[in-house]
């Protein structure tokens, strides 16, 4: 039902999305050149990691160590803002790798550190928007978007379904939580450094025990 679902609304909104992807894939050969779609490994339902695909948005480096911001087109910016440059997602859709509403699907670096009770969010399709996105978005920690997707989860109805689509056009037009201060989402978590191991417990045998004190004595005196 929910995949018959998703597939109406990605015919529906192609209607609109086919040609303005045109137009955008001509600005981004004309200013940048190719390519035009920028694809990235995530991790989908249950874990399966698949290729999300967006229109590129920065140039090539200069140089290797040249950091991302600068690197952001004008074209690049506004397309961000936007959201523009989700829309070949809508492909993802058709495919079966995400859905229309879910958790925004993450890097299998970031999964890996998910606790059991994390791991939860990647029980559905990801989506191209959710209860998440409408709640705060990127301005909003880590942790705090995985108890959203959580409560999503749990609580999902046909009715919330079309709140979250409500909310996000709403965003649509007038963007927030884009990015996060500084361009860092913060508080992803990570799961504290495991403590080192206590040293084995040696047991000296009953002669060895008694000339300790004696083998002390003789290391303070060389």
């Amino acid at each position: 039902m929910k995949r018959g679902g998703d597939l109406a609304v990605t015919a529906l909104a192609g209607i609109i999305a086919v040609p303005l992807g045109l137009v955008i894939a001509l600005l981004i050969r004309a200013t940048m050149g190719g390519p035009v779609i920028f694809r990235q490994t995530r991790s989908g339902r249950h874990g399966q990691e698949f290729r999300i695909l967006k229109f590129r948005t920065m140039r090539d480096k200069r140089h290797p160590d040249e950091p991302d911001a600068p690197r952001i087109t004008r074209l690049g910016a506004l397309l961000r803002k936007t959201s523009l440059d989700e829309l070949p997602q809508l492909w993802n859709v058709v495919r079966g790798d995400m859905g229309v509403i879910g958790p925004r699907p993450t890097l299998p670096e970031q999964v890996v550190h998910y606790s059991p009770r994390q791991r939860g969010r990647l029980a559905l399709r990801p989506g191209l928007t959710g209860w998440a996105q409408i709640r705060g978005r990127n301005s909003i920690s880590w942790p705090e978007r995985i108890e959203l997707d959580l409560w999503y989860i749990e609580h999902r109805t046909l009715l919330l379904d079309l709140r979250i689509l409500v909310g996000t056009a709403r965003m649509l037009l007038r963007p927030t939580g884009i990015t996060a201060a500084g361009g860092v989402n913060p508080g992803f978590p990570i799961p504290a450094e495991a403590p080192a191991p206590a040293a084995p417990r040696v047991v000296l045998p009953r002669q060895a025990t008694a000339a300790a004190p004696r083998l002390a004595r003789e290391e303070l005196r060389g």
